[in-house]
């Protein structure tokens, strides 16, 4: 039995080695082929990305201008490359770009042939169009403003003053003062030397109603009464800080009436003197004076070394 039993071992270890080396083969270059199909496969997917980066590079040159990829051999988040200073183009200055906006070229030459419009030209001389503009309407308000002055003293019922146009000129006026207190020592100087009105000048500055005129007397020549030389007239609502637009002429003449009552007025009947006829000139430079001194001690009665 013992004998029998390793025979059949031995067998089967015959067996084993002299079995066919076909079979051995065929399971070893089955494995071989598995892992050559594989390695194939691998070669194949490495070829086509060879092959997609050849065709790419051949679309996209590296190093072009322009290129957004990467080109071979550059890292994953590689960015793409800028233009340096030099491939940007150069930008047009302010002023050319503004220019260059305006049109075409054929437009832009058949501006330069035309030259500067009336606003460039007036902008380059050093002007502008809104003084122009804002002078003519302040001409036009003081126009309509004069114009209501004049019907409104010409209704006057109780004739207190009369106006004459200087050379027909509506911002000139001779206003001629017939009243003023009877009880006062002027009205009797008035009527002992015949005298029917006392003369004033007024003229009417560009800003007219919200500046006031500039007054002064004519004849005859008067003392006192706030009466100054030259004709100057010293009132506090005839300078720019009295004055309000809201006051007519009509109020401004009844005023004046009133303070030459007020300052004793009397008329000049000294001999030569009383000849001696108001110059505008005197007139202007003494009441700039006035104002100056009235300004720097408000109105009071100034001291005596101020005049």
């Amino acid at each position: 039995m013992a004998t029998l039993l390793r025979k059949i071992g031995l067998i089967r270890l015959h067996n084993r080695d002299t079995e066919d080396p076909k079979h051995h083969h065929n399971h070893r270059g089955g494995g071989g082929q598995q892992s050559a199909s594989l390695r194939g496969k691998g070669g194949a997917k490495s070829g086509g990305h060879k092959q997609q980066q050849q065709q790419q590079q051949q679309q996209h040159p590296p190093g072009g201008a322009g290129d957004a990829s990467p080109g071979p051999g550059k890292g994953k988040g590689k960015r793409a490359a800028e233009p340096t200073p030099r491939d940007k183009p150069p930008q047009p200055a302010a002023g050319a770009a503004g220019a260059a906006g305006a049109g075409g070229p054929r437009e832009r030459a058949a501006g330069a042939r035309a030259g500067p419009g009336p606003a460039a030209a007036a902008v380059a001389a050093g002007g502008s169009l809104v003084p122009a503009a804002r002078q003519q309407h302040c001409t036009q308000v003081r126009s309509r403003r004069l114009m209501k002055e004049l019907q409104d003293i010409a209704r006057l019922s109780d004739r207190f003053i009369s106006v004459e146009l200087v050379d027909e000129s509506l911002f000139d006026w001779n206003v001629k003062l017939h009243q003023v207190d009877k009880d006062s020592v002027l009205w009797q100087d008035m009527k002992e030397t015949n005298t029917e009105f006392i003369l004033l000048n007024l003229t009417f500055p560009d800003n007219f109603p919200f500046s006031p005129p500039f007054m002064r007397v004519l004849s005859p020549r008067l003392e006192n009464g706030y009466v100054l030389d030259g004709g100057a007239i010293c009132m506090e609502l005839l300078t720019p800080r009295g004055w309000s637009s809201a006051y007519t002429v009509e109020a401004v003449m009844r005023q004046f009436a009133a303070s030459l009552v007020k300052g004793q007025g009397r008329i000049c009947r000294k001999a030569g003197k009383s000849k001696k006829s108001f110059s505008r000139k005197e007139a202007e430079a003494t009441f700039k004076s006035l104002v100056k001194t009235h300004e720097k001690y408000g109105w009071v009665t100034p001291p005596v070394s101020d005049g």
